[in-house]
């Protein structure tokens, strides 16, 4: 089951990675601009936004197989719409309706994994849930390269069919349809959830064009009104859909203030690596594609020794101290420089894979480890949301910077790649400090 349901995430977020890389000729092909071609990325993120919340009272009401395996049947029929459009308007249309399917697979699949064995075993079993999220976006690239240049665009869309197919088959067959006690819908606490989720996101997307910012800063101050109405309204209801209760328990709050902290800087690296590569290095999109499966291979050679090394050292040491590791390799980074033999990437991007996968698992384990069974569904779905944010925001933060940079030429081509690197890994070694508000006997119980 565990295999099952990392597949299914693989999938999801190594489509995203396919796609980002893709659109160029997928606009040439549809005689779009690039430009223009921003809305088939962002019109998925905005259908998840939305559909998120909503996922794990489905899942308790419904069941978790049942929902998960809808939500895969939903995300294949949008790949399919997606191979078959003609025009942009279609593609668009159709992602959106992959964006409801991925909201769904995402967190259900860690929700089915975190319900269906005990605590002690949480950190291992997390192990399958995260490492596709580390793997994928360094996958991606150099999947997508060679599958538009030998075969076409509509085909990174279609494999996902026989992948989904098998999914379906094996899913029905394996995984368990776990249901909670569910009270009334809280369809006020949602609408003005999904809606301060999405305005939140749009204008992350309006702010990355300099030309929208007036409408961005409108969209933004909107979603900070509906998030304050929100919580307006979670403290008169009986039953909402997020209880602010979760931000009592310790353990989860500094788990997801600490997730959101950290991504910023790094989840901008699958970015922020690919530029500095080719734009600064010259190198091709194969050779950085191939680069970046190393930062993949490191995440994967660490999973058999992530328990016995968190056991050793406790989640609030392991926080603190690989935190500051990542951000130092970010800043190492900065100083390569365009005639450094490529071997030299090498070691620091495989320390980068593990670090990554030692961090991003043990800081999802220690959110949702100290949740009640009641919980489990809403705080589950709360933390998509909030990773979902960071990297938005991480990939914002990035764009912003390049632009204030080149475009005021205050710095250019690798000097303006070197300061983002220092201001990202500043932020992340400070961030981890945060972990320090952990006890160090926090998490004992899941390994």
């Amino acid at each position: 089951m565990p295999y099952i349901l990392a597949t299914a995430l693989f999938v999801q977020i190594l489509h995203g990675a396919i796609i980002h890389t893709a659109l160029p000729q997928i606009a040439a092909a549809l005689g779009e601009s690039t430009h223009r071609m921003q809305w088939v990325n962002i019109s998925y993120v905005l259908a998840m936004a939305v559909c998120i919340p909503i996922s794990g009272y489905m899942a308790d009401k419904h069941g978790t197989r049942r929902i998960f395996l809808i939500a895969v049947f939903i995300f294949c029929i949008g790949s399919l719409l997606c191979a078959m459009s003609h025009n942009l308007f279609f593609l668009i249309v159709s992602r959106m309706a992959q964006g409801v399917g991925g909201a769904m697979m995402m967190p259900i699949a860690r929700l089915i994994l975190i319900k269906s064995y005990p605590r002690e075993k949480l950190l291992s079993i997390m192990n399958y849930a995260i490492l596709p999220a580390i793997i994928a976006p360094f996958v991606g690239p150099i999947l997508g390269e060679y599958v538009v240049k030998y075969v076409s665009w509509q085909a990174l869309f279609l494999i996902n069919l026989p992948l989904g197919m098998l999914g379906l088959i094996l899913g029905r067959w394996l995984i368990p349809n776990l249901y909670e006690p569910v009270q009334k819908f809280d369809w006020r606490g949602f609408y003005l959830f999904a809606m301060a989720a999405f305005h939140f996101h749009l204008s992350i997307y309006l702010i990355s064009r300099n030309e929208l910012v007036i409408y961005a800063t409108l969209e933004g101050l909107y979603a900070f009104v509906l998030v304050y109405r929100y919580v307006r309204h979670a403290r008169k209801a009986d039953y909402p859909l997020f209880p602010l209760d979760l931000f009592a328990l310790r353990t989860f709050r500094i788990g997801l203030i600490g997730n959101f902290l950290t991504r910023l800087g790094v989840s901008a690296i699958p970015l922020l690596l690919p530029l500095l590569l080719q734009v600064n290095f010259g190198y091709s999109a194969i050779e950085t594609g191939w680069l970046l499966v190393v930062v993949a291979l490191g995440a994967i050679l660490i999973k058999p020794w992530l328990k016995s090394i968190t056991k050793r050292l406790s989640y609030r040491r392991i926080l603190v101290l690989n935190t500051t590791t990542l951000g130092l390799l970010i800043i190492i980074l900065s100083h390569f420089h365009q005639g450094i033999s490529w071997l030299w990437f090498m070691p620091v991007l495989l320390l980068l894979g593990v670090c990554s996968a030692i961090h991003f698992n043990t800081m999802t384990t220690i959110t949702v480890g100290d949740l009640s069974t009641q919980q489990v569904a809403s705080g589950n779905s709360l933390l998509s949301i909030n990773q979902q944010f960071a990297v938005s925001f991480g990939t914002l933060f990035v764009v912003i910077t390049l632009h204030i940079l080149q475009d005021n030429k205050i710095m250019h081509g690798l000097a303006s790649f070197q300061m983002i690197s220092w201001i990202l890994g500043v932020v992340t070694i400070l961030s981890g400090l945060y972990f320090l508000r952990l006890q160090p006997d926090d998490g004992k119980g899941t390994y």
